[in-house]
């Protein structure tokens, strides 16, 4: 660097300088790194690389493969010849990689995801847990506080707790979101559909192929619960069981759920939580996640509440 009138250092920097000697043969820019390595002239600082952090990790069950999680989001902004708009309700599990695909037209609705569920359910089990993101269309309106949608109470209904993921997170939805790019390459962009029924046959066969090609992962994943038989949804009954946000404090250290501030404490700015909304006890619980240690999961906060008494209407 001292004799370079562009002030370059580093190996690349060494290996043009050669060049330009006529150096031959030349080294590589591997071996000059290692030369320099050799030689303790490296003041880089190496980055340190953690294992990453089980899969679901900051769901405890699923960390252990106790339970599966079934993940699913909505496709949005596509359209046939002629203009009808059309979205995808995806959806994958966690550890089996069992994948599902309702595409319809615009706009998926609550009803017609709850519809899409028992169907699925039916088929393939109940899993523990059921993940979405802050769609309205999943959590419920966010006008009011308080308020839980269609799609989290057939949950509750069916014991299955529903986790609703931090918005603008990476990770928290991966699977589901290569399972949507991918439903994009191999169904919508090979078809090149002209009407509603073509993208629905070629989703289904798609669907079918991955499910057999993945058939040996969706056994070997955690057991999944039978459907009640003759059981019918019925949104005005009352709630029970728990509701799951995985939510970021702010530089107070607070965090919203269900459209309420709950304060956690100055130590905890910046982070991630997991808040536990225990309906049955009437207890909402704040759990400290860190992905540098996902094995370390302590209360951090409780706080009473109750979910107000009141009719559905969605």
């Amino acid at each position: 660097m001292a004799d370079s009138d562009l002030g370059s250092c580093g190996a690349a920097a060494i290996r043009e300088a050669l060049h330009r000697r006529g150096v031959r043969p030349l080294p590589s820019l591997r071996t000059v790194n290692r030369i320099l390595a050799r030689r303790g002239a490296l003041d880089g600082r190496r980055r340190t690389r953690r294992p990453p952090p089980p899969a679901g990790w900051y769901l405890p069950a699923v960390a252990a493969r106790q339970a599966e999680l079934d993940s699913f989001d909505i496709v949005e902004g596509l359209a046939l010849q002629g203009g009808l708009r059309v979205e995808v309700l995806n959806g994958v599990s966690l550890h089996g990689g069992l994948v599902a695909a309702w595409p319809g037209a615009a706009p998926v609705t609550a009803a017609g995801v709850v519809a899409a569920l028992q169907q699925h359910w039916r088929a393939v089990g109940l899993p523990g847990y059921a993940q979405f993101d802050n769609d309205p269309v999943f959590q419920g309106t966010h006008r009011v506080p308080d308020a839980l949608g269609r799609v989290s109470r057939l949950c509750l209904a069916l014991g299955v707790i529903p986790v609703f993921v931090p918005p603008r997170e990476t990770g928290f939805q991966a699977a589901i979101e290569s399972f949507n790019a991918w439903w994009q390459l191999r169904v919508w962009a090979r078809c090149r559909p002209a009407t509603l029924a073509a993208v629905a046959d070629r989703s289904d066969r798609y669907v079918r192929a991955v499910r057999q090609q993945r058939a040996v992962r969706i056994e070997a994943a955690p057991p999944r619960r039978p459907f009640p038989d003759g059981w019918e949804f019925d949104v005005q009954a009352a709630p029970r069981g728990r509701v799951l946000f995985l939510r970021r404090t702010d530089e107070q250290g607070r965090v919203e759920v269900l459209g309420r501030r709950w304060w956690i404490g100055p130590t905890w700015p910046h982070r991630l939580v997991r808040a536990e909304v225990d309906l049955g006890a009437r207890r909402v619980r704040f759990y400290a996640l860190r992905r540098r240690d996902p094995g370390a999961q302590p209360l951090l906060r409780e706080e009473p509440y109750q979910l107000p008494d009141r009719r559905f209407r969605g």
